[in-house]
């Protein structure tokens, strides 16, 4: 990267502004106005990005979260911050009506994917004795077990090993094509039976359809209205999704070693990221289109949609090698144009009937998302692939003002702009760009 020292002098102050404007004093909005509650999966790539501003931080951004777990296991995709007018969000804590139990917080009902794990590891990795001396990793071990537990026991609806989401926002793609086929099968609430707070701060253009949001607030009022229970045949919508399910492998695998580090046995751990694994493969991959792809638990069969969700697995470290091979010739190939036709991967197929560059998860690059592909790549030793998307990635931030999302082509800023997981995972990148550097 020729102007890496000249962009890194730039980006890490803006970075370091975006994180602390956005921390409440424990946690970390995503974005002030669009989103002004604490998000579950936004938390654990902010944390990733904060431990190299304050591990002390990081850990309590964390903490906050994990505080708000429910008795069952679940870590919800929502924690409530009861300061922030009710009518600046929908779906607010009175739609769901759910506490943590034990705990007074407000929180939603439904959860995103299991990131936490590998970020908790990755904060303990920032200062190991700092961790030690304050038992971080000792407190929120028996958490993030209960989380695990809580997935692979209660979320596998579809009896072949794998995790189920059971609507849209759990998977954190909200807007995907994936979910066309699977959300047509379910009855929207009329329109007038809520009200969309995203529109006050984001274009309509770029922002899911009001048919969707009716598809999406019927799914969540379901759900709570039948006790937020999990079982089979209990959903209109169930998804089985190689995204959520590869992070949960790479996180049983930091669970693993967070075990180690505190004398506990790694190999439960070990042998459920296993387990995880071949039923990734046996489920999920599709040979001939060289991607995991999403099978529909309720309709049955694969989604043909091409989501960037079926490259995430290269983040599992035991996938077969001919896998490994087949998903990077997808991710450069014309469907995702990895280091050819973009340099950022898309959210969506580039050629797929659905591909929008603007609306929500329907084509537009997502920092979070090239973050882990990156770590993917990187894993499988594509180092070259994974230096130019780490360069792809920090100059799109810097450029943007940190924007939630960019157009892959043009890699024109998207959504709210000053976005924190986008200024969190930049920082990360722009260490190791630092590391390599020698700097």
């Amino acid at each position: 990267m020729t102007s890496a020292r000249p962009a890194l002098t730039q980006l890490v102050p803006g970075a370091r502004r975006v994180l602390d404007e956005n921390w409440t004093g424990s946690s970390t909005v995503p974005s002030r106005a669009l989103y002004p509650h604490q998000w579950s999966w936004d938390s654990a790539f902010i944390a990733i990005g904060s431990r190299h501003l304050s591990v002390r931080r990081a850990q309590r951004e964390l903490e906050t979260l994990l505080r708000a777990q429910w008795g069952d296991g679940r870590v919800p995709h929502i924690v409530y911050n009861p300061a922030v007018p009710p009518g600046a969000y929908f779906p607010g804590p009175d739609f769901w009506r759910p506490y943590a139990q034990g705990t007074g917080v407000a929180t939603s009902g439904i959860i995103q994917p299991p990131v936490h794990a590998l970020a908790c590891l990755l904060v303990h990795r920032a200062d190991p004795r700092a961790s030690a001396r304050s038992g971080f990793l000792a407190r929120t071990y028996p958490r993030l077990a209960a989380w695990h537990r809580y997935l692979t026991d209660r979320r596998d609806l579809g009896g072949g090993g794998l995790v189920s989401v059971v609507h849209p926002w759990e998977p954190g793609m909200d807007n995907s094509p994936c979910w066309d086929a699977p959300l047509a099968r379910v009855e929207p609430v009329p329109p007038d039976a809520f009200r969309r707070a995203d529109l006050d701060h984001g274009a309509a253009a770029d922002r899911p359809t009001d048919l969707d949001y009716g598809r999406y607030v019927r799914l969540a009022a379901d759900y709570r209205d039948g006790g937020y229970e999990d079982r089979p045949g209990a959903h209109a919508f169930a998804v089985e999704d190689p995204g959520v399910n590869a992070l949960l492998i790479a996180s049983e695998h930091a669970l693993a070693e967070i075990a180690r580090h505190l004398g506990a046995d790694p190999r439960p751990h070990r042998a459920r990221a296993a387990r995880l694994t071949a039923a990734l493969l046996d489920r999920l991959w599709d040979p001939a289109a060289g991607l995991f792809l999403c099978r529909d638990v309720v309709g049955g069969g694969l989604i043909s949609e091409r989501s960037a969700a079926g490259l995430l697995p290269l983040l599992v470290p035991e996938l077969p090698r001919a896998t490994v091979g087949a998903l990077l010739r997808t991710a450069a190939g014309e469907h995702f144009g990895l280091g050819t036709s973009v340099r950022l991967v898309p959210s969506y197929d580039l050629r797929g009937h659905a591909f929008d560059p603007s609306r929500y998860w329907r084509g537009p690059a997502w920092f979070n998302v090239n973050w882990l592909l990156e770590r993917g790549l990187r894993l499988h030793g594509a180092a070259d692939e994974a230096d130019a998307l780490r360069d792809a990635a920090l100059e799109a931030a810097a450029a943007t003002g940190f924007a939630e999302y960019v157009d892959p082509y043009t890699e024109e800023a998207r959504g709210t702009r000053d976005f924190s997981w986008t200024a969190a995972l930049a920082l990360d990148l722009a260490v190791a760009v630092a590391a390599d550097q020698g700097a």
